[in-house]
């Protein structure tokens, strides 16, 4: 209860400081050019609010709203998710938003996603200023990767060391690896210490790769004990840290990560179990262990989870981390390409929503929230803002109507053929613009809802 409360408490806080200054963007420009804001709101106010108020001789009454899923600023004479359709009827009034000029309007329209972007690279830079950039090079890890068996169809094999891509060096383990491998036409590897290259077509299905499973490729761990659980399967069994696993079920094991493969394949026999008898079965497996002048073997209960009960050593563990720390001034250039970087990934994934895998994919807010760490961490929670930040801009600039983007795509319209879209096309296509973004919160966290069913992987 104690993990989800802190990630509650981190996500919600983000969320609301993201929300915030999106909504301040679009308050700016409004003040700016002279436009009434009605109403200044985090999160929304259907039927009632958490708290409002309207300082004396102010046109703005300020609120937070008790649904937190997003927040707005109502101004006056605009067609919005308000859907104030009286208002429009109305004479166009000065300080309303239909009488300012198509460039002040289209300001106003990208303010909030201006503001986000801006506020994401500047975290990212800030980011780097107070902790730097730490990560294990992949050229450093000896040991090298596992595979699966279509990396290994492409001539991957396991151990194989990863040097970089036709494209650029590889930095870290991360998405960006992933991605560099699936555009590749070509990665550079070390073999038995000699450098070797393997050819790729250099259209991989990145998400294919990631949601493999096993995935496409991971460090690889060797299946050395570094602790034992208390009172797990493993301390009764008589496993100490420092021993190896040698073999499970007969199957010899050359890694943790194979280790971690042969027990996944006992879970398609524990969800068939249909009797107590016959879950003890599925989870009872023979383990042979020991170190270089020993091997012992002992059959084990597995828990309900098929876990063993010990730890892996971790990779930091096995490698030596690299910092490069950076000044203030320095700061800010990278976290400006570090930023774009984040974004131009996520931008060239969203072609896999489209697709099958892809919509299964998608995550709402229990996915978002589960992006957060367990424990209060301000480092990660600094990223994960920035990223969340990115995200919003780059949805809320989408040409869909009720977003954003859409008030953009019909401003630019305008300027380009000097003629307003009617006031009914524009109500129109606010209410198909909410239904789409209605029915894809609704498809994300259906998603979320399947996933902890244990119906989606």
């Amino acid at each position: 209860m104690e993990v989800f409360l802190i990630r509650v408490l981190q996500f919600m806080l983000a969320i609301s400081l993201l929300v915030l200054l999106h909504e301040g963007g679009h308050f700016f420009f409004s003040k700016l050019f002279g436009v009434r804001v009605e109403k200044f709101y985090i999160f929304f106010d259907w039927k009632f609010s958490l708290f409002k108020f309207k300082p004396k001789n102010s046109d703005t009454e300020y609120g937070i709203g008790w649904l937190p899923l997003g927040g707005y600023c109502k101004i006056s004479g605009m067609i919005d998710e308000s859907f104030d359709t009286e208002q429009m009827k109305q004479p166009v009034q000065p300080w309303e938003f239909r009488a300012k000029p198509a460039w002040q309007r289209l300001l106003i329209m990208i303010g909030g996603v201006l503001v986000n972007f801006l506020l994401a690279l500047f975290i990212y830079g800030q980011i780097l200023f107070w902790w730097g950039d730490t990560y294990i090079p992949v050229k450093d890890m000896t040991l090298g990767m596992k595979f699966n068996e279509e990396a290994k169809s492409y001539g991957f094999k396991d151990g194989d060391i990863l040097i970089g891509t036709d494209a650029r060096a590889f930095k870290d383990f991360s998405a960006d690896l992933y991605r560099d491998i699936s555009e590749a036409k070509r990665v550079d590897i070390l073999r038995d210490g000699k450098a070797m290259s393997i050819a790729l077509p250099g259209d991989l299905n990145l998400l294919n790769m990631i949601k493999a499973d096993p995935s496409f490729v991971r460090p690889l761990l060797p299946a050395r004990v570094d602790s034992v659980m208390a009172g797990s399967p493993a301390e009764k069994a008589g496993i100490k840290a420092g021993d190896h696993i040698l073999a499970l079920n007969g199957a010899p094991v050359d890694s943790y990560n194979e280790f971690v493969d042969l027990l996944g394949r006992r879970e398609d026999m524990l969800l068939t179990a249909q009797t107590p008898a016959d879950s003890v079965k599925a989870r009872t497996v023979v383990i042979v262990y020991g170190s270089a002048d020993r091997a012992d073997t002992a059959t084990v209960v597995l828990t309900p989870e098929l876990k063993l009960g010990f730890f892996a050593p971790s990779l930091a563990a096995l490698y030596q981390p690299t910092t490069v720390e950076y000044s203030f001034l320095e700061s800010i250039p990278a976290g400006v390409k570090y930023g774009w970087n984040v974004l131009s990934s996520y931008v060239d994934d969203m072609k896999y929503v489209f697709t099958a895998e892809g919509a299964k994919s998608l995550g709402g807010f229990g996915a978002i929230g589960s992006l957060f760490p367990p424990m209060w961490d301000w480092y990660m929670f600094w990223k994960m803002t920035a990223f969340l930040s990115i995200i919003l801009a780059f949805m809320n600039i989408l040409p869909i109507p009720a977003l954003d983007g859409g008030h953009v795509l019909f401003l630019l319209y305008e300027m380009i053929t000097r003629r307003k879209p009617s006031e009914t096309f524009m109500i129109r296509a606010e209410y198909v613009g909410f239904g789409i973004l209605i029915l894809l919160m609704v498809v994300a966290n259906l998603n979320d809802i399947l996933r902890w069913l244990g119906y989606l992987s």
